[in-house]
């Protein structure tokens, strides 16, 4: 940590195609934002000025072509105006190569910026997982890019946070078809564990998990299901020997109210809708994606770039907003 004490942080633009941009901008142009962590822009130049444009908004910035021990001097955002964004043949609001492209050589910056321990965590704004896939992708999604950059080898989930109710899933981007043959006492334990992690390092000591079931009515016994008998239970009580603060499984239509009212502070949940269905629907406009389990915070808003709206300046920036302010708490 840097002898102020503010934490680091790399803010990426995201799509450069749908509201990142403007949302970056946004954020940044908040009066508060400078004082709460020295901030990294890693973005082309014209992306940002853009982005600013579209957004209504002004800052002052210093551009670095490197970085060095003495790039903070001061509370003005740095801007790191590479990788440059080739516009050509690209436009707004459309799924393109070229934009897919910038995107993974950003959040590749982004990442070694962390390893160097330039910064302390990484915080990015809606990317287009379509157009990183043409552009040579060949992970689900950004987080398979981070584990190899990273060499990582441990426990590692995508969690989503909506203010205090945190959730975990045991599969990810995959099929419905595929859920049940990718569900195992393994999953269900490693998606229970980077949760425990994750809200321990955002400052809760003794984090209360529930498990949901997958079936309707967590299987009622059997009748509608048997994996919640032969795989979640066991995987539960794993969890409990292990020490964790954990129980379930649920019926997955009512532990997200009990959820909802503090009962528990995280569930973790089968399948990628069975958690975002209801987590959007408590709060579409803040909720926030963390890479959980990486040695660095990773952040980012819950929704996509939002082509519909892009470059229209009304997008709204209260979830990237709590993306970046987790960042910088689990920072600390």
């Amino acid at each position: 940590m840097n002898a102020d004490n503010k934490p680091k942080v790399a803010l990426i633009l995201g799509d450069p195609n749908g509201i990142g941009p403007e949302l970056t901008a946004k954020l940044v142009a908040e009066k508060e934002t400078p004082g709460k962590a020295h901030l990294i822009i890693i973005a082309d130049q014209q992306v940002l000025d853009e982005g600013m444009k579209v957004a209504g908004v002004n800052f002052d910035y210093r551009i670095a072509d490197t970085v060095n021990a003495d790039i903070f001097t001061d509370d003005a955002p740095v801007l790191l105006g590479r990788p440059i964004f080739q516009v050509d043949g690209t436009k707004r609001g459309q799924v393109s190569k070229v934009s897919g492209k910038y995107q993974l050589e950003c959040l590749t910056r982004g990442i070694e910026l962390c390893a160097q321990g330039v910064v302390d965590s990484l915080c990015f704004a809606p990317l287009n997982k379509e157009a990183m896939h043409l552009a040579g992708l060949e992970h689900e999604d950004e987080s398979g890019l981070f584990l190899d950059l990273l060499e990582h080898k441990g426990d590692f989930g995508l969690l989503n946070t909506l203010g205090n109710l945190w959730t975990s899933r045991a599969t990810s981007h995959v099929s419905h078809r595929q859920v049940s043959e990718l569900l195992s006492e393994e999953s269900i334990l490693t998606a229970t564990r980077v949760l425990d992690k994750a809200l321990r390092a955002s400052g809760n000591s003794n984090p209360k998990i529930a498990v949901a079931g997958l079936n309707p009515h967590a299987g009622d016994g059997g009748m509608f299901g048997s994996e919640e008998i032969d795989i979640i239970e066991p995987a539960v009580r794993l969890a409990q020997k292990e020490g964790l603060n954990v129980a379930g499984p649920f019926p997955p239509d009512t532990i997200f109210l009990m959820g909802r009212d503090g009962k528990y502070d995280a569930i973790v949940t089968m399948y990628h809708d069975q958690g975002q269905i209801a987590m959007k629907l408590m709060g579409f406009d803040h909720g926030v994606t963390v890479h959980a389990g990486l040695d660095y915070p990773v952040t980012t808003s819950a929704h996509g770039s939002a082509y519909d709206i892009a470059g229209q300046g009304i997008a709204n920036v209260r979830a990237l907003k709590e993306a970046f302010l987790l960042a910088i708490s689990m920072s600390r």
